[in-house]
């Protein structure tokens, strides 16, 4: 074996060596683990349900689809509850929440346009990146900016992605129940309902407006049962 061999050899192995890759503990560093909470496991326990929701969606079950999004919806509220019950809301946490939000429901909005109500690929393109695109920069603009606060109330600037969501669900169930409502005026209302996301709009975060979404998903998720079991 020539010496060049076995410094190529020697160089390869070193720049193997697992322990030189390792990121050694600082200040700059963030542990995962130890900054996941009892609330940021709530959140992951959303994003299982939330990609249950998808894969469900992908075969051909919009009704059981949309009662596991309504689960994760309800892991998403969980979450922020139980981390102001313990103290433990953080940065952090907020980072991961707004990361699940878009498998909680983001990505089941745009699934459910796309297998059941697109009337085109092109319309589902559209939509599908209106409301990814327009949805992932309210997250990050929340991110950043935080709550607003207005005379002590809490608000969100422009419209959730919770209430994008809605939209979509709610066009669902009136292409099923309304004749003549359909894709493509679906995807209009949808489209003109995504740039609101980044709006100055006052989303006020209040019990009512909690109250208001869960009686939504509730109903909702009466109507998708109703359907699945033909009693609709």
């Amino acid at each position: 074996m020539t010496s060049e061999l076995r410094e190529a050899i020697r160089g390869v192995r070193d720049r193997l060596k697992l322990a030189d890759r390792r990121v050694v503990n600082t200040t700059d560093r963030t542990n995962v683990f130890r900054q996941i909470t009892g609330a940021d496991y709530i959140s992951l326990g959303a994003l299982f349900v939330g990609w249950a929701s998808a894969l469900l969606f992908v075969r051909g079950e919009p009704n059981w689809a949309l009662l596991a999004m309504f689960g994760a919806f309800c892991l998403d509220k969980a979450d922020g509850w139980y981390a102001r019950r313990t103290g433990t809301s953080s940065p952090f946490g907020r980072q991961v929440d707004s990361f699940i939000d878009i498998f909680a429901y983001l990505v089941p909005a745009v699934l459910l346009y796309h297998f059941v109500l697109a009337p085109s690929v092109f319309a589902s393109l559209i939509v599908g990146f209106l409301v990814l695109a327009f949805g992932g920069l309210r997250l990050v603009r929340h991110n950043n900016d935080g709550f607003g606060s207005d005379d002590g109330a809490s608000y969100y600037h422009g419209t959730t992605v919770v209430h994008t969501n809605l939209v979509v669900v709610a066009n669902y169930f009136v292409a099923t129940f309304v004749g003549g409502w359909n894709g493509w005026l679906a995807g209009l209302l949808i489209c003109a309902a995504c740039p609101l996301m980044v709006s100055d709009y006052k989303a006020y975060k209040t019990d009512v407006s909690h109250a208001l979404a869960g009686l939504a998903a509730v109903v909702a998720a009466g109507l998708a049962l109703a359907l699945e079991f033909g009693y609709l």
